[in-house]
């Protein structure tokens, strides 16, 4: 049974990874909402968390990124429930899925619907984001991605203040692994202009064997169709610049060059894992401006020119090895 349900989340990131794991290991799902006039901006982060020792415990954060300010839920680990065959996770009276949420947490009650979700592609052989980098057993964190974006119905009541997300929008992935890389860069909008356009970009340093490399991820969802940045796909990174207020990314494929300015925000300090268990820190905005490039190399032609906004950034622990002019 454990055997069957990890092959099926081998090809199906969405669902649950850690079926007979007892320690070191954490998984935790990203939920990312903005109300249509994007007053508010929300992160809720479920998850499961298990230390070296094999102590566990289940969460729920929550990321007001508005008022700056987080609050982190703790669970006995025996009420983590996820099911085998689809995303559907259970966490006392919570709920979690593609589809929807309900929350049921001292500060935050209601529920909320999603339509038109756009995951990342999939295939037996690239089994989402990560692509071939899925079949290796000893990577230090995996990544998915559930829905690039997607429209919100329903409502949410914070701290007493009955909130309307109706016709607001959406975005989905996840994480697990043991620990979060020691630098990373990562930033994700779908808040632009043109409706149903969406960025999402990672860069980190990433331990493999007795070495390690500069991976890179970015997708840019446009007119329907998803480009990918990988480092996987032949993608080179050709600039990565940080100061205290701007973030400068450059990635370069066949086909596409990327060209991403990020204005950085004030953050605020989530939980994160580190040998399976969220006690290290980082810090994340959910209110940042991006403006973003896209340019077709063949034609010349540029495919986006645009400011997206209540964009989500975090730049942690040692990034400057990322750093490229």
């Amino acid at each position: 049974m454990i055997l069957n349900n990890r092959l099926r989340a081998l090809f199906n990131p969405p669902l649950y990874h850690g079926w007979g794991r007892s320690k070191r290991f954490f998984e935790g799902w990203y939920y990312k909402i903005v109300s249509q006039n994007q007053k508010y901006a929300l992160a809720v982060i479920p998850g499961i968390a298990m230390d070296e020792n094999g102590e566990k415990q289940a969460f729920i954060q929550i990321l007001n990124g508005k008022k700056l300010k987080a609050t982190y839920n703790k669970f006995n680990s025996a009420e983590f429930k996820p099911t085998p065959r689809k995303h559907e996770l259970k966490i006392e009276n919570n709920f979690f899925s593609n589809t929807n949420l309900i929350l049921d947490l001292p500060n935050i009650k209601g529920e909320l619907f999603f339509r038109n979700l756009n995951p990342w592609s999939n295939s037996f052989f690239s089994p989402g984001i990560m692509g071939p980098f899925s079949f290796v057993p000893f990577m230090e964190c995996y990544h998915g991605i559930l829905s690039m974006d997607h429209d919100i119905q329903g409502e949410l009541f914070l701290d007493g203040e009955k909130i309307s997300f109706n016709k607001g929008k959406g975005y989905i992935e996840k994480d697990w692994g043991h620990s979060f890389p020691v630098g990373y860069i990562w930033m994700q909008t779908n808040h632009f202009s043109q409706p149903g356009t969406s960025v999402k970009v990672s860069i980190a340093k990433i331990p493999f064997l007795k070495s390690s490399f500069i991976g890179h991820i970015a997708g840019v969802l446009i007119n329907g169709k998803l480009i990918e940045f990988t480092t996987y796909n032949g993608t080179k990174l050709v600039v990565c610049k940080v100061t205290k207020k701007i973030v400068e990314i450059e990635m370069e494929n066949n086909n596409y060059v990327l060209s991403i300015k990020a204005e950085r925000e004030e953050a605020t300090s989530l939980a994160a894992p580190i040998s399976g268990f969220m006690t290290a820190r980082i810090e994340e905005s959910l209110d940042a401006n991006v403006h973003v490039i896209l340019k077709n190399k063949i034609s010349n032609v540029t495919l986006l020119n645009d400011l997206g906004t209540s964009a989500g950034i975090e730049v942690a622990g040692d990034y400057k090895v990322l750093l490229k002019n």
